[in-house]
């Protein structure tokens, strides 16, 4: 895990990050429907693999490695790791885990399954301890679809990390779909580049 600063006087997005991290604080967040159904025909579990998946896309582009250390210094990380949410019935509360990155799907598979068994039933936020830097988030709400999505951060403006949320699957047209959303900050994100992540991700799903 390394952590490159970024120069921000030699940044060909400085005047955009100024404007959007400190002028007008902006984020915003898009939601769009995924096509699935290649992964549930092929019986595989969603969970992991929509999380490799995203994963890899995140990996591919800096923006979305970008953020504001403890130090306070902004810069990238080289590779980013999931935090994901486990749901508990008997309490109705969640736990966070998270799994290192592997570069093979399978193997980020059984590394996801090891976690799950280890920390699967550990309650409490942190279902997972010794959580690293380079962690961003996402959670399933598998009990209902939806068409929109949005997180506010009071008082997170310099929160700049991407934020995913995925929903309850289903039917249309003969496919199966997954509400799928993505927030991010216009300081690090503009709409060239979220897009860019929901084409790229849904290839990948389809390969």
């Amino acid at each position: 895990m390394k952590f490159q600063k970024i120069d921000r006087e030699d940044w060909a997005r400085k005047e955009y990050f100024e404007h959007y991290f400190t002028n007008v604080p902006c984020t915003y967040s898009m939601t769009v429907k995924l096509d699935i159904t290649k992964i549930i025909k092929t019986q595989k579990k969603l969970y992991p693999y929509m999380l490799y998946y995203i994963t890899t896309i995140v990996n591919r582009h800096s923006e979305f490695r970008t953020m504001i250390n403890e130090k306070g210094e902004l810069g990238v990380y080289d590779e980013m790791i999931p935090s994901y949410t486990i749901f508990h019935k008997d309490t109705e509360t969640f736990s966070n885990i998270w799994t290192e990155y592997k570069a093979d799907i399978e193997d980020f598979r059984v590394a996801y399954e090891n976690d799950i068994r280890q920390y699967g039933n550990q309650n409490g936020m942190a279902g997972k301890p010794n959580v690293p830097q380079n962690i961003f988030t996402v959670s399933m709400i598998p009990w209902s679809t939806f068409e929109g999505f949005n997180l506010n951060l009071q008082k997170e403006y310099d929160y700049l990390l991407p934020i995913f949320t995925m929903g309850k699957f289903y039917q249309e047209s003969g496919k199966i779909m997954l509400p799928f959303a993505i927030q991010v900050h216009h300081a690090i994100c503009d709409g060239f580049h979220i897009c860019r992540f929901i084409n790229e991700l849904q290839e990948l799903i389809n390969s």
